[in-house]
């Protein structure tokens, strides 16, 4: 069976598409951040689940974790993510706040690829989704949720020069936009359904070759604009 790992899958997005990809008959692997966690999420998922424990900006545990296991990684889905401090605007910014948005959104991602590299160089198919977000469409001139687009922004230029790095190795690597979506960060008055937005990213996923590798996708599968 294929090998999927996936940060943040105690709950949100990240829940749903380990519980599709569960579905769907690959072997998943997912990150939560303390030992509680793990045995829920565990108990939620069941048989072919493995939580591993860390804290994605924790660099020193992600690799420690990375240097446990010998697996092939086939899929790796760079979700986990914040919306961002309450004070978020140009001019009444929670500095603090805003590094720690960066910390995990834009910083995780890079250091977790890079722990898990050798992995998937194990692969025969090795590709990299990292969840981005439509709000960081640089067509957009709003000023609120700062911190948060502004991490998105960065994350999707971090993997776009990534895909080009590991474009000559034959690795594809995307962003994806999952839409508003009906989760704790969402909210309930969101648009997109989580299960349905789970299975669009694992299509996108399962979809991609070289040929989309830098793109920037809806989590139905068409290519939008940075």
């Amino acid at each position: 069976m294929p090998v999927c790992l996936i940060t943040a899958t105690n709950r949100g997005i990240g829940f749903e598409l380990a519980k599709e990809a569960l579905r769907t008959g690959w072997t998943v692997y997912g990150s939560v951040r303390s030992d509680d966690m793990a045995r829920t999420t565990q108990d939620a998922l069941g048989d072919g689940f493995t939580p591993l424990i860390f804290d994605v900006t924790d660099h020193d545990a992600v690799k420690r974790t990375a240097g446990t296991l010998s697996i092939a990684v086939d899929l790796l889905i760079n979700n986990a993510g914040i919306i961002g401090p309450k004070r978020q605007l140009p001019l009444d910014m929670d500095f603090d706040g805003f590094r720690q948005t960066l910390e995990i959104n834009t910083l995780a991602p890079l250091a977790i690829t890079q722990a898990f590299l050798p992995h998937l160089r194990k692969s025969s198919s090795p590709k990299i989704i990292t969840i981005s977000s439509q709000m960081s469409w640089m067509g957009y001139r709003k000023p609120d949720t700062l911190a948060y687009r502004a991490s998105k922004v960065a994350v999707n230029k971090v993997m776009q020069g990534l895909a080009s790095e590991l474009e000559p190795d034959g690795i594809p690597v995307a962003v994806v936009d999952p839409g508003w979506v009906r989760t704790d960060m969402g909210g309930p008055a969101a648009d997109n359904c989580p299960e349905d937005v789970a299975k669009g990213i694992l299509k996108t996923a399962v979809d991609l070759d070289i040929s989309g590798t830098g793109k920037f996708f809806k989590w139905s599968g068409e290519e939008r604009p940075f």
